[in-house]
C-alpha cells in the first residue's frame, strides 16, 4: 500500500469508508485523553486548593504566636513573605474568595472577582480602567451639553 492509499488519497470507496473510521476512532481516542486530562488537572488542583488553605490556616496561626513573642520582627518578615506569595501569586487563584461588598452581591450576584493568571489579572484591569476612561468622558460632556440645552429654553 503506498502512502497516498494510506492517507486515503487513493481512489475507491472503501479507502474513504475507512480512514473515515480512522478519523472517528482518531476522534474517539483524543476524546478520551483530553478527558483524563481534565480530570486528572481538577484533581491536581483541588489538591493543590486544599493545601493553600492548609499553608493559610498555618500561616494565620503562626502569626497570632509571633504576635506574643518581643522578638518576632524576623518571624514576621518570613511570615509577610509568605503571605504576600501566597495572597498576590499564581496560589491566590486557588484560595477561596473573600466575601464581597453589598453593592457587588446586590447588582452583580455572586462573581468569581479572581483571575487565575497575573496576564489575565492586567488586562481586566486595563478594559476596566479603559471603560472608567470613557464613562467618564461621556459623563463629563454630558455636564456641558445638559445645561447649555436648558438656557435655551
Amino acid at each position: 500500500m503506498s502512502e497516498e492509499e494510506r492517507k486515503g488519497g487513493g481512489g475507491g470507496g472503501d479507502d474513504g469508508a475507512a480512514a473515515a473510521a480512522r478519523a472517528a476512532e482518531q476522534a474517539r481516542e483524543l476524546q478520551d485523553a483530553a478527558a483524563a486530562l481534565l480530570t486528572r488537572t481538577r484533581a491536581e488542583e483541588e489538591a493543590l486548593r486544599r493545601r493553600a488553605a492548609a499553608l493559610q490556616g498555618e500561616l494565620r496561626r503562626l502569626r497570632e504566636a509571633a504576635a506574643a513573642h518581643a522578638d518576632s520582627e524576623k518571624v514576621e518578615e518570613d511570615l509577610d513573605r509568605a503571605t504576600c506569595l501566597i495572597t498576590e501569586g499564581d496560589v491566590a487563584s486557588l484560595l477561596p474568595s473573600k466575601t464581597q461588598g453589598t453593592f457587588l452581591r446586590m447588582f452583580l450576584g455572586p462573581v468569581n472577582l479572581r483571575a487565575p493568571r497575573k496576564e489575565v489579572q492586567l488586562k481586566v484591569k486595563e478594559e476596566y480602567n479603559s471603560y472608567r476612561n470613557c464613562l467618564a468622558v461621556s459623563w463629563f460632556s454630558s455636564d456641558f451639553v445638559v445645561p447649555s440645552t436648558m438656557v435655551m429654553e
